[in-house]
């Protein structure tokens, strides 16, 4: 079976996805945290980084660090107002999240945020990089974040989820206070 030239594993003829989507992605995660609560909602963003990004976590797998880093630049180009860097070394790949563009979607139509909506990028993130021996470390949210993709084996410490700001309306602090 023979590769698409991108890292994404889906086609499509736009250059950009519509970024009203975004709606439907914070009203899922609405009715399903007011219908099975953290843990069920926190199992669904799970099973997603799982079964979902089973073929990204499979070319993660194949192709590691650079794999990784390919994937989220391809990711964040096709994604409608995003302003992300993505550095990559030999230990981890990092993705300085300047403007999360479901965030400044979600406000600028006024729409309320759930609050943990930031940690989905933790539980999907950290599902699809573990078959590949990787995991994810977030910090910053509300718009404004740094995902730091590294191996397992390095024995990071666990994520602590009171680093990932909680989702709102309300800008998020200067990228300064994202700490190093």
């Amino acid at each position: 079976m023979s590769q698409p030239s991108s890292p994404l594993p889906y086609l499509d003829a736009k250059p950009q996805g519509a970024a009203d989507f975004y709606f439907a992605i914070n009203a899922t995660f609405r009715f399903i945290l007011r219908r099975f609560g953290n843990d069920g909602l926190r199992r669904y963003w799970t099973d997603l980084g799982r079964q979902y990004f089973a073929p990204v976590s499979e070319r993660w797998k194949q192709g590691g660090l650079r794999a990784v880093a390919d994937y989220w630049r391809a990711f964040f180009a096709a994604e409608p107002g995003s302003d992300v860097e993505v550095i990559a070394s030999d230990n981890a790949v990092t993705l300085n999240v300047r403007v999360c563009p479901a965030i400044a979607h979600l406000r600028k139509a006024g729409r309320e945020i759930v609050p943990c909506f930031c940690q989905h990028c933790y539980f999907i993130g950290d599902a699809m990089a573990a078959p590949a021996g990787l995991t994810v470390r977030i910090e910053g949210g509300n718009g404004r974040c740094r995902q730091t993709f590294l191996r397992r084996d390095s024995s990071p410490a666990p994520q602590d989820l009171t680093r990932i700001a909680p989702a709102s309306l309300h800008d998020a602090p200067p990228a300064s206070a994202i700490t190093s």
